[in-house]
């Protein structure tokens, strides 16, 4: 069975923190570009951050720069984000990917694209008081 799964997604505070995390399961994450994605229901699925297949590469959008970080553990076939800083627009369903990378950030657009793509279920993130 070839699948990822997110974990790790629920309610924080402004100015809080949450991990985010994804497991992949008969496939290697490092043969991949991976990353994460976030959707409010109504709009455009938006690319958050991801690694280079290639490269140890991190790549960030605009609103996650220097508030997120991205990293993969390949011993564990694992996928993270370190979510900091936390605001209430960061509310939105979080999908891990391998197989697509595709974000804007400031001043570039990183996109990176293997022939086949794994999408999670998703996990939500609430950010309230």
């Amino acid at each position: 069975q070839l699948s990822v799964v997110e974990s790790g997604g629920g309610l924080a505070q402004p100015g809080g923190s949450l991990r985010l995390a994804c497991t992949a399961s008969g496939f290697t994450l490092r043969d991949y570009p991976v990353g994460w994605f976030r959707q409010v229901p109504g709009k455009r699925r938006e690319g958050v951050a991801c690694i280079a297949r290639d490269e140890p590469t991190t790549w960030y959008s605009v609103s996650a720069k220097d508030r997120f970080t991205i990293s993969r553990d390949n011993a564990n076939n694992a996928l993270y984000l370190e979510m900091d800083d936390l605001r209430p627009d960061d509310t939105a369903n979080y999908f891990c990917t391998a197989g697509r990378c595709d974000l804007v950030g400031e001043g570039f657009h990183y996109e990176q694209q293997h022939r086949t793509e794994f999408w999670g279920q998703g996990t939500q993130v609430t950010v309230s008081s």
